[in-house]
């Protein structure tokens, strides 16, 4: 029989109150107190925050504080990734950000989902994995929904709500976002 965890990595309802599972969000609390609170200034400390923080991270990976996510361990990005200030990652299942990722103040990208039928919502939760391609620039307040691939090369506007998959080189704005031109490839 599967556990919680296992379900919950693999995309299946899950009970998010497990013991394990609430351990592993108090951790990862403890982590970002130490970041957000404890070493607000970015310091020699930092580095091996966001290491057990982040496991997977490159040391290009730049968090501006403060910063929210769940675990931590299902967010894995390439090289020169960055956060600014008040980002959330709701990485209930993998955050997947390629090289080159820009994250503007307040960006969030939730994995989490819920189900429709409220008397299932009340004690069951899911999750869909989010992908971000390389040489992406997400504008500030842009809100990455559950399951959303966002392709190479994009710009996500300001206070864009990413509700389906964006295709390389494109230019996606508004709420619901829509690709609204594509972008010229540089060489």
């Amino acid at each position: 029989m599967k556990t919680e965890k296992e379900k919950m990595l693999s995309g299946e309802y899950y009970i998010a109150t497990d013991e394990t599972l609430a351990q592993e969000r108090q951790h990862c609390k403890q982590l970002l107190k130490q970041l957000n609170v404890d070493e607000y200034v970015v310091s020699d400390r930092t580095d091996a925050i966001l290491l057990q923080l982040i496991p997977s991270a490159p040391k290009s990976l730049y968090i501006e504080p403060p910063f929210h996510c769940d675990y931590g361990y299902n967010i894995t990005c390439g090289e020169n990734v960055y956060f600014n200030v008040n980002c959330v990652v709701l990485d209930v299942m993998e955050v997947k950000l390629g090289n080159n990722v820009f994250c503007a103040p307040g960006v969030q990208i939730y994995t989490a989902t819920h189900p429709l039928d409220a008397v299932l919502r009340r004690s069951r939760e899911n999750a869909k994995p989010v992908v971000i391609g390389d040489d992406c620039w997400i504008g500030g307040g842009a809100v990455i929904c559950p399951g959303v691939t966002i392709g190479n090369r994009c710009v996500i506007g300001a206070g864009a709500v990413v509700t389906k998959n964006i295709p390389d080189d494109s230019l996606a704005v508004g709420n619901p976002a829509v690709v609204i031109r594509k972008l010229e490839k540089s060489e």
